[in-house]
């Protein structure tokens, strides 16, 4: 006679990041015809098992996947693939923001060894990382996924993706860690930072921080000791000529003032608006800044007050490093 089987059995593991696509709003489907695909449509599909490696997870999928959507952006849910199509001249770079993300995020929980990627092309990349993967701010993946990683932070991404990563990190301390398991390479997830913030690798102490002003942490709004590690957020000393964040696309209008001494001495870079003047925009920068990755102002000596007054370290200098994906 017959059982009647009124529950089924599922992974524990694929539950909690089934649950975390949901939350963000993705549904995933199993398919034979594709390692891992989005419809622009709010659907992800992944292989199903027997089509998967034996060291690939769902979660690790999923994971991998919800990477890729933080690096695109929100617009990317609606279109195919994240708007990646494997081939183009920017395929590569996004793949290694991708997988900065991927070592950052897995590693605020001790989880890189159980979400490592497993296909050649991504691990060749992610076994040469090590340490502060953010370091190299001239890295265009490296910009990508530090404006990424600000996204992790807001909807629909958070907090949904940080509870899944911490209900994995439970589930790993509850599972024996049997030998050549992906289990066994779960390592228990760095302390906080003293101030608060994630805990960092950079080679480096918060006396030596860009964000340390006198006593006090801009990033933390609180008072740190010198002698601290570097947390996540850590930047050397900054360099103007080095970032330019100011005058690209931080800001989209210089506004400046009829009296100021740059509207005669400088004119051909002056815009009247009417009811103001501005700066002239060459797309998303300023028309006076040239370069790239080593920037200079053509007009500096009669920039107007607007930029003399822009200070080096200041609150407006972080927000502006924080929109062109040059800090946390």
């Amino acid at each position: 006679m017959g059982r009647t089987v009124t529950h089924r059995y599922i992974d524990p593991l694929a539950q909690i990041w089934l649950h975390a696509a949901q939350r963000i709003g993705l549904r995933v489907t199993r398919t034979r015809d594709a390692y891992a695909a989005t419809d622009g449509r709010g659907t992800l599909a992944i292989a199903t098992d027997e089509n998967l490696d034996e060291d690939d997870s769902l979660g690790q999928m999923i994971f991998h996947e919800l990477c890729h959507s933080l690096v695109e952006g929100e617009d990317s849910f609606r279109t195919p693939d994240w708007g990646m199509d494997n081939t183009g001249p920017d395929h590569e770079w996004r793949e290694h923001a991708c997988l900065r993300v991927q070592w950052v995020l897995a590693g605020r929980h001790g989880l890189r060894g159980l979400f490592a990627p497993t296909t050649d092309f991504r691990t060749s990349f992610w076994n040469d990382l090590s340490k502060d993967v953010l370091a190299d701010r001239d890295d265009r993946s490296t910009q990508a996924a530090i404006a990424a990683l600000r996204r992790a932070e807001h909807p629909p991404w958070g907090p949904a993706l940080g509870d899944a990563l911490a209900a994995t990190a439970r589930l790993a301390r509850e599972i024996p860690a049997a030998p050549g398991t992906l289990w066994s390479l779960v390592v228990p997830p760095p302390a906080p930072h003293p101030s608060g913030l994630a805990a960092g690798e950079a080679d480096g102490t918060c006396g030596g921080c860009a964000w340390r002003a006198g006593a006090k942490c801009r990033q933390a709004e609180k008072r740190v000791e010198a002698a601290w590690a570097a947390c996540e957020r850590f930047e050397p000393a900054l360099d103007c000529q080095r970032c330019g964040a100011c005058c690209r696309a931080a800001y989209h209008s210089v506004e400046v003032g009829r009296r100021d001494p740059c509207v005669k001495k400088q004119p051909d870079f002056i815009v009247d608006r009417g009811s103001y003047l501005e700066i002239k925009r060459d797309g998303d920068r300023c028309a006076a800044l040239q370069g790239d990755r080593h920037y200079l102002c053509v007009i500096y000596d009669d920039r107007p007050r607007t930029c003399r007054d822009f200070t080096l370290g200041s609150a407006h200098c972080l927000t502006a490093r924080r929109r062109v994906g040059l800090s946390l």
